[in-house]
């Protein structure tokens, strides 16, 4: 892409609008001399100008600020239209694609030691890959790892990782992965961009100059032996420094370490801004919290607003304090806007509050389906929805090119990972046949074992996958479930999908209950603790509406379930797992887990990811701790 016209129009198209605006002062003399001989330029900065003014929403937006935002868009607007066009090349020659992708992971790094003991540099295809290379875990590398955290070089990869990157341990212990610089330029080109070009095909409304809330956060990292940062491989203030112009919150804001006070300041600059067109983070369940903040300390955010102030319970650095308290102004009127749209309550409060709002971009998939439905029925009634990525710490796998379809589908990227796939048939047996891309069958469920550019060669990621479609030759997929989250006390292998609905249809049946967040325990982990002999599951919910469960409320659960599963029903009638028990947990008690799990693993709110089958006695001991009923 050639940028040689930007150091000409950049300049050109300020001045302009520095004219037109009022803002003269700041004009160098030179800047006027050019004016004055470019009339061509100047023609063309005018025309740019009212292209901006046509997008520009809001108030109190510098003219460096609307130019960097419009340039932004335009620059990663071409790109992804660039980018989308390769996807669809690749789509159509999805077995060649594959090839290539895997060689030149094996190319890169066939110098490395991992390289030479299996033998890299005498692979030439996928069919001597896959008959020399074992399918891997965690386990197989976890000694490799702790050589790089110690300094090795070339140990895995022939680059030095960014960051060791810690998952979030949603099926179990937490493990830590390599992150390289190529993991994040492809999740950028093959993922962000592509992305942004269909959001902006199904939401023609979304392509203005409105800022942007987005609810991340500033991360705590750890060194390594050898000094290398650990931590989540997420998006960050810090990654994303030269955006931070494009959203609500001020980069002083992103100085502050603790997720209550920097949401804390999410929400008073959002809400000082009427004209938010999009609220964004990596998960809706962030989102979810960020409106349950919002319910809670609205009127001491309405009164900041109306006194121009930052609150004095925000435990804040004193250097950062006089900076945010620089932005803010009081301003009696807002305060008064927003102190009426809260009194009138909170369901459809974000367009309220925000009427030019246009879109939630966030994940509300798997593990966050059940956020982005409370979501939809409460807070943000009446806003699309767009979950764009099928991602994971390991990279990314797919994107979802049909924003405005109700069901979740992603697109494999053909060039981002090496696939194979495992028939959900045999995930018990001891070496099992992968199948390939264009080998797989639609409806069929399988386990993602992928080989990415950060060093995983074959490697069980644990997701579960249903194949729905295809995109030409690629393979469209649904979520199903993590392998490790699957309830299975006797074999009846209950997935978190098939819970969730069902726990839906039974709360559906409890008169005045809105479900908040459940998880559940196999009674094994607990012991003695809970009595009884026959294993069964611990189903803890948190709910709005009731304080009390009856038992046959409780019975109702545990009928659902036994129509929804053949095979859970013919252990009920046989005895083998006893009837589950169903515990009504106190208000706020999974956001209080929600803290204890991020602390145990290290996680960072922008990665984090609800369990919902507990594998540590702890967790559900907790749980027990809060039980109202």
């Amino acid at each position: 892409m050639d940028f040689s016209w930007f150091h000409i129009a950049v300049p050109l198209c300020l001045a302009v609008l520095c004219v037109v605006t009022g803002q003269t002062q700041a004009m160098p003399p030179a800047m006027s001399a050019a004016l004055g001989v470019s009339s061509l330029a100047a023609g063309v900065a005018l025309v740019l100008w009212r292209d901006i003014r046509s997008r520009m929403r809001g108030e109190g937006r510098t003219v460096s600020g609307l130019l960097s935002q419009y340039v932004s868009l335009k620059a990663v607007g071409w790109l992804g239209k660039r980018q989308r066009r390769k996807l669809e090349a690749d789509t159509l020659n999805v077995k060649q694609v594959q090839e290539e992708t895997l060689l030149k992971r094996l190319r890169n790094n066939e110098n490395t030691c991992y390289g030479r003991q299996y033998d890299f540099s005498s692979m030439k295809d996928s069919v001597s890959f896959r008959a020399r290379h074992p399918i891997t875990t965690y386990e197989h590398y976890r000694e490799f790892i702790r050589r790089i955290a110690a300094g090795e070089e070339k140990v895995i990869i022939a680059k030095k990782p960014l960051i060791l990157a810690m998952t979030s341990g949603t099926s179990g212990s937490s493990a830590m992965l390599l992150s390289t610089r190529d993991t994040n330029t492809e999740f950028f080109l093959q993922g962000v961009t592509v992305c942004l070009d269909a959001m902006r095909q199904a939401f023609p409304a979304a392509d203005n100059l409105q800022r942007t809330t987005k609810f991340f956060y500033t991360p705590t990292f750890r060194q390594s032996e050898a000094g290398i940062p650990i931590g989540p491989n997420s998006s960050t203030p810090a990654s994303s420094r030269h955006m931070l112009n494009l959203y609500t919150t001020p980069a002083p804001a992103f100085e502050v370490l603790s997720e209550k006070d920097t949401l804390y300041l999410h929400l008073l600059f959002a809400l000082k801004d009427a004209s938010v067109g999009t609220l964004e983070s990596n998960f809706a369940s962030t989102v979810f919290y960020a409106f349950s903040a919002l319910q809670d300390r609205w009127q001491e955010l309405v009164g900041d607003i109306e006194q121009g102030t930052v609150s004095n319970a925000l435990a804040l650095d004193p250097k950062v304090r006089v900076r945010l308290e620089a932005l803010m102004k009081p301003d009696s009127e807002r305060a008064a806007q927003l102190r009426a749209h809260f009194k009138e309550g909170f369901r459809g409060i974000a367009k309220r509050l925000w009427p030019h709002l246009h879109l939630v971009l966030a994940v509300d998939s798997g593990s966050n389906q059940i956020y982005g439905e409370m979501l939809r029925e409460n807070y943000c009634q009446g806003v699309p929805f767009y979950s764009p990525f099928y991602a994971a710490t390991e990279g990314l796998i797919g994107v979802n090119l049909w924003p405005q379809e109700q069901n979740r589908h992603y697109c494999l990227c053909p060039r981002s990972m090496f696939c194979e796939f495992l028939p959900e048939s045999s995930l018990g047996e001891e070496t099992p046949d992968t199948l390939l891309m264009d080998e797989v069958k639609e409806g069929q469920n399988y386990e993602l074992v992928i080989t990415n550019a950060s060093g995983l060669f074959r490697y069980c990621i644990g997701d579960i996958v249903k194949v729905v479609g295809f995109h030409n030759q690629c393979p469209i997929v649904e979520f199903q479930y993590r392998r490790g989250q699957m309830l299975n006390v006797r074999g009846e292998k209950v997935s978190e999908a098939l819970f969730l609905n069902t726990l839906k249809k039974a709360v559906a049946q409890w008169p005045g209950a809105q479900l908040v967040d459940y998880c559940c325990a196999e009674s094994g982990i607990l012991g003695d603790s809970i009595g009884g002999s026959d294993p069964h599951y611990q189903v803890f919910v948190e709910l709005k509406g009731v304080r009390n469960l009856t038992e046959e409320q409780r019975y109702k659960l545990d009928a659902c379930l036994q129509q929804d599963s053949a095979v859970y029903r013919s252990f009920r009638i046989k005895g083998s797992i006893g009837s589950m028990r169903v515990q009504l947990v106190a208000e706020g008690a999974f956001k209080e887990l929600r803290k204890q799990m991020m602390a145990f693993s290290n996680t960072s709110p922008n990665t984090f990811k609800m369990h919902r089958v507990l594998r540590r006695k702890e967790y559900a001991e907790f749980l027990l701790g809060k039980t109202i009923s």
